[in-house]
């Protein structure tokens, strides 16, 4: 399998869907559609769709029926980028190679924006896929992303994040926040891909464990990527996690054993998918791509 290839073909399904699910840019309010959407089309990896997706078909699932629940997650995961980039919280004022949300429009409107994405994806999660045979899965799934989403979760973590800036390293938070703040969501739709293939609750949890690793994984890429990378190839702000004594894994641990620790955490989950699907899979290669990902 050629992953670029893949990558690219499972970004324009999504791409095309978004552009489906979200309100037309002239329709009232305008300006806050406009809003969403330079939020969610400013680019982006997609991975959290494609692991809803290749998940699925990993459990024997429809793959086209997970594309809608695919794209509610990327909505989520966008609203929780607009909201970290404000000036309360990390004050960035690039995403994605642009301008971020509340410096292209103001604040208020970068605060409505993320409030109407977050509530469009359960919208979606909650319409998706149509037909009275599968609302049990609509339901489940709905609680399953609330739970990764709120305050054990995402939000739990982003929290975590704020009290830990400026203080001491510590080994036990660090993975605390990391686990919470980009963990749950990854794992959740990794979850929720087998959700919506069917797969009983032990399988599902199989599915589970995988995106656990894989989003530790990300995590500790992504910290090694704000002291590695530039603003061309990240499309942020580099180095701003450092400066502004943020917990990191190689602020605890050192760059050298934050490098290690990534690998083996994708060698874990490299074997995870391998139970799950066969050696040399899709979720296999998306967590090669996590570890050695470049942006």
């Amino acid at each position: 399998m050629d992953l670029s290839s893949y990558l690219a073909a499972e970004v324009a399904a999504v791409d095309a869907a978004l552009d489906r699910l979200l309100p037309a840019e002239e329709s009232w309010p305008a300006r806050l559609h406009r809003g969403m959407r330079y939020a969610v089309f400013g680019g982006g990896k997609r991975l959290r769709p494609i692991l809803v997706r290749a998940a699925c078909r990993a459990a024997g699932g429809d793959v086209e029926a997970a594309l809608e629940p695919a794209c509610a997650v990327e909505l989520l995961h966008t609203y929780s980028l607009v909201h970290d980039d404000l000036p309360a919280m990390d004050d960035d004022s690039l995403r994605r190679g642009r301008p971020t949300v509340h410096v292209a429009f103001d604040e208020a409107l970068a605060i409505l924006t993320g409030d109407a994405l977050l509530t469009l994806a359960f919208e979606v999660l909650a319409s998706y896929p149509p037909g009275e045979g599968w609302a049990s899965r609509r339901a489940a799934g709905v609680a399953l992303i609330a739970r990764a989403a709120g305050s054990v979760g995402m939000v739990g973590g982003q929290v975590e994040d704020i009290e830990g800036t400026g203080a001491p390293p510590e080994a036990a938070r660090l993975e605390r926040m990391h686990r919470a703040k980009t963990g749950a969501l990854l794992a959740a739709s990794v979850e929720l891909g087998a959700l919506l293939a069917g797969a009983p609750p032990g399988r599902r949890a199989a599915f589970r464990r995988f995106g656990e690793q894989l989003g530790l994984c990300f995590q500790i890429a992504d910290d090694i990527l704000d002291l590695t990378g530039t603003a061309a190839s990240l499309g942020k702000s580099p180095g701003k996690d450092a400066a502004a004594g943020k917990l990191t894994y190689p602020a605890v641990y050192g760059l050298a054993a934050a490098r290690a620790e990534a690998e083996r955490l994708a060698a874990q989950a490299v074997a995870l998918a391998g139970e799950l699907e066969g050696e040399g899979g899709v979720l296999a290669r998306l967590a090669e791509f996590a570890a050695r990902r470049d942006r």
